[in-house]
């Protein structure tokens, strides 16, 4: 038993002495890991969790990063600049102003805020028209900084959207999406210069697509959207999770004037379309017969006593209008334009719009219950008048 217990004592002392000289020589072998503690530096002067590095597919599958690092480059501040004149006589007056100089005030400016997104790498911008509606001056701040004056190439009131062009090149475009393709439920990012803050993403889903009737615009399709979308965004992007374009932001509901979860952006194919017009013409060319219509709905239907509850009633006819001559009088149904059945209103109004001015079509008419075909000779459509506030 002796024998045991020194060998035992003799065992201690050798592990002890062990012990003592691995702290002294090897203090880390002695550390114990902990899964916790992964990631502590030396440098740290308390031990903290710390989580390891991520690689470039970002913080796991509920990060946009990379869709929105692809599209931010792309997105501009658009600042623009109006000068309202002096009407007061006294600034007309030579010995006024050579006795005030140069602090007589010769003008005010009143300056606004909105968003771009470049295009093409030839300068080109899309943005909505209200955001650069009889500016006098334009001044694009791209992202990296710069700021650059811009001129307007062509607007187009009906649908809201603009193209302006600054002179620098080798800027970085936008990737268009298919619009077509967007669907309820879609996460989608805004990109923008909300209230002048800098610019900013928001993350939402579509809410709706082929929004009409809000009568914000004359051609209304709208992708609409809960991403946060205010003040300054309008014209700036709307993204899909890779980061192409599928909308311009162009309006919001809201009581208040900030976001309340309901926005409204114009397709991608839309706006492709018009920049396309505006870029060759200068504007974009709509047709147009002269006509005023109004939906059927099931109780006018009935009421009148019609066997048709869907397509458009004409109300009225523009005297000595390419409707007008060629037959068409109040009272008709509209249910076929160039073979293509006419739904309501928004519909009919966009399949005359694609028709070429100065092209005969086939307009398919109910009158009396009796269905014709008459041949209109397409016209071009006004362009809208800028309100008095533009002039």
């Amino acid at each position: 038993m002796k024998r045991l217990w020194l060998l035992f004592a003799q065992a201690i002392t050798v592990a002890l002495a062990v012990y003592m000289v691995l702290q002294a020589m090897r203090p880390e072998w002695l550390q114990r890991s902990s899964p916790r503690m992964e990631g502590v530096t030396p440098s740290s002067a308390v031990p903290v969790l710390q989580a390891p590095a991520q690689g470039r597919g970002g913080a796991g599958s509920g990060s946009y990063r990379e869709a929105a690092g692809r599209a931010m480059p792309a997105v501009v501040n658009i600042l623009t600049s109006k000068a309202l004149p002096q009407n007061h006589p006294l600034l007309r007056d030579p010995f006024f102003r050579r006795f005030f100089g140069d602090r007589a005030p010769r003008s005010e400016q009143q300056a606004s805020l909105g968003s771009g997104v470049i295009v093409s790498p030839e300068g080109y911008i899309l943005t909505n028209n209200h955001v650069v509606e009889a500016a006098d001056e334009i001044e694009v701040v791209l992202a990296d900084g710069r700021k650059l004056p811009a001129k307007v190439v062509g607007t187009d009131p009906e649908t809201d959207l603009a193209v302006i062009r600054i002179a620098e090149r080798g800027l970085p475009v936008i990737v268009l999406g298919n619009s077509d393709q967007a669907k309820v439920g879609d996460v989608v990012l805004a990109i923008g210069n909300p209230f002048g803050v800098g610019q900013t993403v928001t993350m939402g889903i579509v809410s709706a697509v082929g929004r009409n009737n809000l009568h914000i615009n004359q051609f209304e399709n709208f992708i609409q959207t809960d991403a946060a979308i205010n003040f300054g965004n309008s014209g700036g992007a709307l993204v899909d999770t890779a980061g192409n374009l599928i909308g311009i932001n162009s309006a919001i509901y809201s009581q208040s004037g900030g976001s309340v979860g309901i926005g409204f952006a114009i397709p991608v194919s839309t706006a492709k379309t018009v920049m396309d017009a505006i870029i060759k013409h200068g504007q974009v060319v709509r047709g147009w017969i002269g006509i005023e219509t109004q939906d059927i709905t099931p109780e006018l239907a009935e009421g009148f006593g019609l066997a048709r509850k869907s397509g458009a009633i004409i109300a009225g006819v523009v005297r000595g209008g390419p409707a007008d001559r060629a037959g068409i009088r109040p009272g008709d149904i509209l249910s076929a334009v160039q073979g293509q059945p006419v739904g309501d209103t928004n519909q009919m109004l966009t399949l005359i719009s694609a028709l070429p001015p100065g092209q005969k079509t086939p307009f398919t008419v109910i009158r009396k219950n009796q269905s014709s075909t008459l041949e209109v000779l397409v016209g071009k459509r006004p362009r809208p008048q800028p309100s008095a506030e533009a002039e």
